[in-house]
């Protein structure tokens, strides 16, 4: 039986049991694991890692761990510039775009809101999941683990909340998207851009009371869905100032 050392630090600690949140704790093995498979059978998603120091060194994944190594494990900085440390991903996505998974649709509704370029379909299935993900260089938001410890998944992340709107605070927190928020620029049906369109051309689209109160509109290019700012956007509005103004 060989002993290794270990610390997860910040949100990592998330996926640990209580006996090993945020302390230095030994765990016992045999044969010839790699860093990778040690951490994820501890329950920590490699997405979620983005340093690893061995003995104070930094190594990738694929490192074989030793009896008496002193293991640190550090958490993805999407908003810090980390240097002379071998990162075990690719650079952040600094423009990021998401995919939701099945649980978190109202999540997806809300990030569009918000601006943020996010798919969602309530019957995606891992393996779509991970496709677009590689495809189009999006973050899987997801409430399940065992997607983000695929090896193919470079960026992915556990939403932790319950609630949608504290969910969506969280993602603002968690990737700093407070300075790229663009309100209502998105379709909350179908994700794609909104474009302003002539009163005059939509007339006959639109009920009788909002043609009288209404001048400014905007149409989606892509399902042609027409919106405006009525009652529904004060309300949608008050939501947005409630979220952003949330903390962990």
């Amino acid at each position: 039986m060989k002993t290794a050392y270990l610390r997860f630090y910040e949100e990592l600690n998330d996926f640990l049991s209580e006996d090993k949140k945020k302390v230095r704790f030994t765990h016992q093995f045999t044969g010839r694991p790699s860093v990778k498979d040690m951490i994820e059978a501890l329950g920590v998603p490699h997405s979620e890692v983005d340093m690893i120091l061995v003995n104070g060194k930094s190594l990738s994944f694929d490192y074989i761990v030793n009896d008496n190594d002193d293991i640190s494990i550090y958490p993805v900085f999407e908003s810090l510039d980390i240097k002379d440390v071998q990162h075990l991903r690719d650079k952040p996505l600094r423009n990021p775009k998401f995919i939701c998974d099945v649980h978190l649709g109202t999540l997806a509704r809300y990030l569009r809101m918000l601006g943020f370029d996010t798919l969602y379909r309530n019957d995606y299935n891992d393996e779509e999941l991970i496709q677009y993900s590689i495809k189009e260089h999006r973050t899987i938001l997801t409430k399940d683990t065992g997607i983000l410890k695929q090896k193919r998944v470079t960026h992915g992340y556990y939403v932790r909340n319950i609630k949608p709107e504290k969910q969506t605070a969280e993602i603002l927190i968690r990737f700093n998207l407070f300075d790229s928020v663009k309100k209502f620029s998105r379709c909350l049906e179908c994700n794609s851009v909104l474009m302003k369109t002539e009163k005059e051309k939509i007339l006959d689209r639109i009920p009788n009371k909002v043609r009288t109160l209404q001048n400014e509109f905007y149409i989606c290019i892509q399902c042609d869905k027409i919106y405006w700012q009525g009652s529904h956007f004060e309300k949608m509005n008050e939501m947005i100032s409630k979220i952003i103004s949330i903390k962990k």
